[in-house]
């Protein structure tokens, strides 16, 4: 049974926290596509430059409720459909560049929706070149006269550079010359494919270069298909023909088929992620940087969609990496130490774009290929959110960078080593105003996030413009040579100095002799002998005195070099001075920030504990709070339910008290009214003959002689008869309802109560009720005097809620019959005699039988309900 295969484990992150410096927050631009057709519908419009305006379509209200809201978006910049390539590369990416030439990493990506022109703004069109080829030409046009010879520098395959000496370098340039491969004569041929593209004119380039290093700069391409990194350079075939099947089912071998090899990611000691095994080119011009692309575009997967024509289907990212080294003391040679080697690199990545699968009607392949590119969008705008909340609310979650290749890739670019910029390409028509919303607000969020600010690589040491020094030095000895007669040309630098010293002297003359009495060959010969001795002489003298002035010469060098070498050691023991006594104070400075860390180590401890407890007391605070507003809302609630039952008691007693009262005052009445009587009687007994039967008066006699208790004088026998006269009402205007109960009695008074057009009804109803808008209660009591007093009860009818009647009474009238003699008149006139046994039950109290209380029956449906109550009729004892 096969061993599992573990995972290696991942070693402990060695790298020391960076020091909390300045930070930048992510740039954010906008770019608007222009509309492919002018009759279009828009719902993009750029407002002013860092600010967009989105707006749903008009069809799209009819599908959310009518909802419509127009909602505005701020960038850094925002670049409408008519600005050129050359703008937008000034705005974004020339400041990348120049941080990539000054040793600073730097990420450019392109985000948008499928069709919003990504690939364009990266690449550009014939005649318009785009970011890549620009950022290109900057490089080579900044660095073309300082670019070290090919394999000087060489990278390994950890992400590192080494540097080698001239003649190991001159070993590979032959060793690749000896190659079978081609080689251009003259000046390289362009492919005319792309030749319009990197034609850029405008010859930008960077003002602050360093002169004194020199520069390699290397380029690789990759894809990132369906969370696979695969090498675009490779040499091994590309093809993506699949193997065929048999009718087995089972695939047929094809051993020219060879499939490519996904790479694999890996982190260097620096804590950096590179892609292991990807091919780097040296590239010494933008040609042949360019000819590189374009070579691993041809190879990169696109597709036709329903939506775009030539849609990509992987992330492509192109990285430029720029190697620089400083040159020797004298200005010739590369320094050979890895320690100053600096590597920058430039990452432009062109983000294959989001799509909804219902609108671009993808299946098989494509489907696949669009899940896996959504699936990485959305980890990258996972890993934005969660650097968002961590650097916002102080929080430390982890950032999900594993869960997709292309933020695993550029994880530390966010964790601070490098610049980071966005181009939020947008396609304005209609079709897409969902998915540019979602973009939107992504790229908001995206702002946010800050990144720290890279530190400038340290200085080197050595004195700076040495390359000038050494060029101006070789120029002024070639021309010193040239005026003094030395070699000017290869034909002079083959000749040896005995030679050219040989040819200025004079020619011999010819030494045989012919006869022995010829004199004159051998004068001739020694006057040239002595001549040439002379010049030798002469040569010699000079070359003494020359000796002589170039040893002065150099003495005096010498004891120049010497003075400046101990004023060098003067000073180099000052700066080490200096340098010990600052690393002496930086390490007390290193001790006191350790000792004060550990202070604030302590106090943030102390602080979140008392934090914590602040938290702890303020909730149980708001709980406390809580219990104590329940407390006094359920006292409140119990105080007005007992003053309610105390209003609703004390109105009871006081009815009752009342009540008890009225039948108390009634009663004691009764009982006066009888002494009365019996003492009236008694009178009459005494005064009247004793012959005579004694009788009782009655009531019926009483009201048979109302002349004896009037005050007005007796009527006149033939004076005409007297008119009622009615009493109107107040607001005889209205439509009333006269409610006279049963039981009151008829009186005689001419004052009348008469109000016309009214309802009279023995009983309240609410059908008389709905009729009329005025109440009228005709109530009759016994006056104290003993007389009946009638009050007219008068009130407003209008409507309830449950769609019966009410009524609110509003004032009362009176109207009262007094006997000026004081005497109690009798309930009822009798035109009989009544008997002696039924004198008891005829005298009855008026207040009795009058007395009509109306009560209003609460939260009934039908409205209001009326009872009469009338005290019962009691028998005098």
């Amino acid at each position: 049974m096969k061993a599992a295969r573990a995972k290696t484990p991942r070693r402990p992150a060695l790298k020391k926290a960076s020091p909390p410096g300045p930070k930048d927050p992510v740039g954010v631009y906008c770019r608007v596509r222009p509309l492919s057709c002018p009759d279009q519908e828009c719902c993009i419009e750029v407002i002013n430059e860092s600010t967009v305006q989105i707006h749903p379509p008009d069809g799209y209200r009819i599908f959310r409720n009518g909802e419509y809201r127009e909602t505005q978006y701020s960038f850094k910049e925002v670049f409408g459909t008519l600005v050129a390539q050359k703008e937008l590369f000034d705005a974004v990416a020339k400041p990348l560049v120049e941080d990539l030439i000054h040793g600073k990493n730097g990420l450019l990506f392109t985000y948008g929706v499928t069709g919003s022109g990504k690939t364009h703004t990266m690449t550009g069109s014939p005649g318009d070149g785009g970011l890549l080829p620009r950022c290109l030409a900057m490089i080579f046009n900044s660095i073309g006269p300082f670019q070290a010879k090919r394999f000087v520098f060489k990278l390994d395959d950890k992400n590192g550079v080494d540097v080698q000496c001239e003649v190991d370098a001159l070993l590979e340039r032959q060793k690749r010359d000896a190659t079978p491969v081609p080689k251009a004569s003259g000046k390289r041929q362009v492919d005319p494919e792309f030749a319009d593209m990197i034609n850029v004119q405008d010859h930008c380039k960077v003002e602050e270069v360093d002169e004194d290093n020199v520069y390699s700069v290397f380029v690789s391409y990759i894809e990132i298909y369906n969370n696979y990194i695969y090498d675009l350079l490779e040499e091994t075939s590309f093809d993506l023909i699949k193997p065929k099947w048999n009718n087995c089912n089972t695939p047929v071998r094809n051993g020219d088929f060879i499939p490519p090899q996904s790479k694999m990611l890996r982190e260097d000691q620096n804590h950096n992620m590179y892609v292991m095994g990807c091919t780097e080119v040296e590239v010494k011009s933008t040609e042949e940087a360019f000819e590189v692309f374009w070579k691993g575009q041809k190879k990169r997967r696109i597709a036709n969609t329903q939506l775009n024509r030539e849609s990509s289907r992987s992330h492509g990212v192109f990285m430029i990496k720029l190697a620089q080294a400083p040159l020797d003391a004298d200005g010739d040679n590369v320094l050979q130490e890895r320690e100053q080697i600096t590597l920058s690199q430039l990452s432009l990545v062109d983000l294959a774009g989001s799509e909804r699968t219902n609108r671009t009607k993808a299946e098989g392949n494509r489907l696949r290929e669009a899940g896996n590119i959504n699936q990485s969008l959305m980890t990258l705008r996972t890993c934005i959110e969660v650097l968002r909340e961590n650097q916002k609310y102080g929080t430390n979650k982890m950032v999900p960078y594993r869960d997709s290749k292309l933020t695993h890739l550029f994880k530390n670019y966010f964790d601070g080593e490098g610049k980071v910029r966005m181009i939020v390409c947008v396609n304005p028509k209609a079709e897409d105003y969902e998915e540019s919303l979602q973009v939107m607000r992504f790229a908001e969020m995206t702002q946010e996030v800050e990144v720290a600010r890279p530190v400038d690589r340290p200085l080197c040491g050595l004195t700076p413009g040495r390359r000038f020094r050494n060029q101006a030095f070789r120029d002024e000895l070639a021309r010193k040579l040239e005026i003094r007669g030395g070699p000017i040309n290869e034909e002079t630098e083959e000749q040896s100095a005995s030679e050219i010293l040989l040819r200025n002297f004079p020619p011999l003359p010819s030494c045989e002799l012919l006869d022995i009495n010829d004199d004159q060959t051998l004068p001739k010969l020694i006057e040239v002998l002595e001549e040439r001795h002379k010049l030798r002489q002469k040569l010699s003298e000079e070359f003494a005195r020359n000796v002589l002035t170039f040893r002065t010469a150099l003495r005096e060098l010498d004891s120049n070099i010497m003075s400046k070498e101990n004023y060098v050691q003067g000073k180099l023991s000052e700066k080490e001075k200096i340098i010990t006594g600052q690393k002496a104070e930086l390490e007390h400075l290193e001790k006191k920030i350790k000792t004060l860390e550990y202070k604030v180590e302590i106090l943030e401890k102390t602080a979140t504990i008392y934090e914590e407890d602040k938290r702890h007391l303020q909730q149980e605070l708001e709980s406390k709070s809580q219990k104590l507003q329940r407390q006094v809302s359920d006292k409140r609630r119990l105080e007005a339910r007992l003053q309610g039952m105390v209003a609703e008691t004390t109105t009871k007693w006081e009815k009752e008290c009342e009540r008890r009262v009225a039948a108390k005052q009634l009663e004691m009445q009764n009982k006066l009214w009888v002494k009365d009587e019996k003492l009236k009687q008694l009178k009459a007994i005494v005064t009247e003959a004793k012959s005579e039967k004694p009788e009782r008066p009655s009531r019926e006699r009483d009201r048979e002689k109302p002349i004896q208790r009037s005050v007005s004088p007796p009527p006149v026998p033939n004076a005409p008869p007297v008119r009622l006269r009615h009493r109107r009402s107040r607001s005889a205007g209205e439509r009333w309802v006269d409610h006279k109960p049963p039981s009151n009695l008829p009186t005689d008074t001419v004052m009348q109560p008469h109000v016309p057009h009214a309802i009279t009804v023995a009983a309240a109803s609410e059908k008389a009720l709905a009729k009329c808008d005025k109440y009228m209660l005709t109530h009759q009591e016994l006056a104290s005097d003993g007389e009946i007093e009638t009050k007219l009860i008068k009130g407003d009818v209008f409507k309830t809620r449950g769609g019966g009647q009410a009524v609110q009474f509003t004032e009362i009238e009176t109207l009262k019959q007094e006997s000026p003699t004081g005497r109690k008149r009798r309930s009822s006139p009798s035109n009989a005699d009544p008997p002696e046994d039924a004198a008891d039950s005829e005298w009855t109290d008026v207040e009795t039988r009058c007395s009509v209380a109306v009560e209003m029956r609460a939260g009934s449906t039908l409205g209001p309900g009326y009872q009469h109550h009338a005290q019962p009729k009691r028998r005098k004892p």
